[in-house]
């Protein structure tokens, strides 16, 4: 790969500010100032700094976002702010995208990806992950409605598919979805004459929300997290 499709990929710099860069003695392999970008180095081996920094080479990235209320899960809306105006600039050359989505005024867990075919397959209906919400409703339900939903229920021309719901209280519970149709919860509550007035997404296919990352702040998935990702089948 040439370097300055590395730094580009990476999100690391632009080519033009990459050759910048190189020109002032900015840009290193394997320890030697390089001062042209069209060398070609090989990314999996050669370590490349920029500005005294490694930088670490990913063929996909994976990210976790905590996310606001407010936000589209989109890659661009003319009306709407997305998720992605919460990542740094330089990271929209990434390609990223959400892998399935939460509705504007649900918040947290949002995994935004460049993996195409993984993004797939969790959303597939043959391996569709599970996902964990915590959400309060009013008014309260009862044991019989939580019943009737856990069966799964008519939301309007779709019955739903079987899940599980822990009540903490008659307003306040768990519910884990193993599909997502457009704002099923909300239509799910809606169906036994509740509403909801707070959805949160804390579980994604086994990934639990990071509770250090604040509202809007993101970070990289570990190994670990990548590993369980990449592994469902």
């Amino acid at each position: 790969m040439r370097l300055d499709k590395f730094l580009s990929v990476t999100a690391t710099a632009t080519r033009s500010e990459a050759s910048k860069a190189a020109k002032a003695g900015a840009v290193t392999v394997n320890g030697a100032v390089v001062k042209k970008c069209d060398l070609h180095i090989d990314p999996e081996r050669d370590v490349i700094c920029f500005r005294g920094e490694p930088v670490i080479y990913r063929r996909f990235t994976y990210i976790m976002l905590n996310k606001p209320d407010g936000y589209v899960s989109a890659t661009d809306d003319p009306r709407e702010k997305t998720v992605l105006e919460l990542l740094p600039e330089n990271m929209a050359r990434l390609g990223l995208f959400p892998a399935g989505r939460l509705d504007k005024n649900t918040l947290g867990l949002l995994i935004l990806t460049n993996d195409g075919e993984t993004a797939h397959r969790l959303l597939s209906p043959k391996h569709h992950a599970e996902k964990r919400y915590a959400f309060r409703c009013d008014p309260p339900i009862t044991d019989a409605d939580r019943a009737k939903m856990e069966a799964g229920i008519d939301i309007g021309g779709y019955v739903t598919k079987p899940c599980h719901i822990d009540m903490s209280s008659p307003d306040c519970g768990e519910i884990i979805l193993t599909e997502g149709k457009y704002h099923q919860i909300k239509r799910m509550l809606e169906a036994v004459g509740s509403k909801i007035v707070f959805l949160e997404r804390i579980d994604f296919a086994g990934i639990p929300l990071d509770r250090t990352l604040e509202r809007g702040q993101w970070r990289y998935l570990s190994d670990e997290e990548i590993g369980i990702l990449t592994s469902r089948t």
